[in-house]
């Protein structure tokens, strides 16, 4: 939808389902409100829609200028089913930092709220603008205290994680804390929102809900409860990964390999990797510089008699820039380089250019896995 301070936007499918309930709903509360308008009020509960979203959008792009602000890249912002998300790449480096990235958006949503509200006292309060403008302060009200509650994947809970992290010193110890109390939210949420509805603390008679309103509140509270308890488990599952990142060497995975010329014979090649006790083959052209990597599944897919006969060149994939990595690479660098020049295997080379051996993707992904399954420290 546009790249406001270089950052896509983009809008989930799911929006127009909630748009469209949006407009459904609101309309019907513009039938009592101003009976006037007739068919009319679902153009305008259309344009509630599209703004409260544009609201929406403004606080993802508080959380967005924040993290650029700090230097964290946002690989982008997007707008879906109940709400945005900015996906940020990176870790806060301090709690400090951490609080503030989450505690602004719920500010500006309060600021809109505000600006809402004095738009309001300019207009007359029966009129459409007057009731565009109430219906916004509320709704940024209430994205504002929904988003404050504290239990991840909600800002709320990353300010509690902050916190705890502040008084501890161990990030990790903040998340398992903040995603604990996000499960319990997520069950909170199930089983007291249809509570509160049915027992009219919200304002309404208990006498006048009815059983389609008893089904909406039961299907709006398990899909709240659910997206609450699914990005709390997806946020352990991502602190435990960084936990691990430093685990992700590059030198310690890669296997040794020898350099030969293209011309070699894939038997002979595979000799000299047997006598040197390598993995892996480089080709390398007359000043000895490396130009291509011998695939490990082309090497396999040749039948053990025909290898005097095929040279490794035919075997070879040519090496690009992407494809060669620093063997003093680790961790999250080292997976951001993987996954932005995707390849089987890479060149791992030394400061100085010499050849340290090959990095096989197959191979990082079975040490993240062997990470992963090791017991939380």
């Amino acid at each position: 939808m546009g790249r406001p301070f270089g950052v896509p936007v983009y809008v989930s499918p799911s929006w127009f389902l909630v748009a469209a309930l949006i407009t459904w709903v609101f309309g019907d509360q513009l039938d009592r409100i101003l009976p006037d308008l007739g068919p009319a009020r679902y153009l305008v509960s259309l344009f509630f829609a599209v703004a409260f979203y544009a609201s929406v959008l403004v606080h993802e792009l508080a959380h967005t200028v924040a993290a650029l602000r700090f230097r964290l890249p946002v690989r982008r912002i997007q707008l879906q089913f109940f709400g945005g998300v900015s996906e940020i790449e990176k870790e806060s480096e301090t709690p400090g930092r951490e609080f503030v990235l989450a505690f602004v958006g719920p500010l500006l949503s309060l600021v809109l709220a505000g600006i809402f509200y004095l738009g309001m006292k300019a207009v007359d309060p029966a009129s459409v603008p007057g009731v565009l403008l109430a219906g916004l302060m509320v709704s940024n009200l209430l994205v504002a205290a929904f988003n404050l509650l504290p239990g991840l994947p909600l800002d709320g809970g990353r300010m509690l994680r902050a916190l705890i992290w502040g008084l501890t010193g161990k990030p990790m110890t903040g998340t398992v804390a903040a995603a604990w109390v996000g499960r319990a939210l997520a069950v909170t949420v199930l089983l007291g929102l249809p509570l509160i509805t049915q027992t009219g603390v919200l304002g309404n008679p208990p006498q006048d809900i009815g059983g389609m309103d008893t089904v909406m509140d039961a299907l709006l509270a398990a899909i709240l409860a659910a997206i609450i308890w699914t990005g709390a488990g997806n946020s352990l599952r991502m602190a435990r990964l960084r936990e691990h990142l430093p685990e992700l060497r590059a030198r310690t995975l890669t296997r040794r390999a020898i350099p030969v010329q293209s011309a070699t014979p894939l038997s002979e090649a595979l000799r000299r990797a047997n006598e040197a006790g390598a993995r892996a083959l480089v080709v390398v052209d007359g000043q000895g510089d490396p130009t291509a990597i011998v695939r490990e599944t082309a090497i396999a897919s040749v039948p053990e008699h025909r290898r005097p006969w095929v040279a490794v060149s035919t075997l070879a994939q040519d090496l690009t820039d992407g494809m060669k990595v620093s063997a003093e690479l680790t961790g999250e660098e080292l997976l951001d380089h993987l996954r932005t020049t995707p390849a089987t295997e890479y060149l791992v080379v030394e400061k100085s250019g010499q050849i340290y051996g090959v990095l096989s993707t197959l191979d990082v992904e079975k040490a993240f896995v062997k990470a992963m399954a090791r017991p939380q420290s």
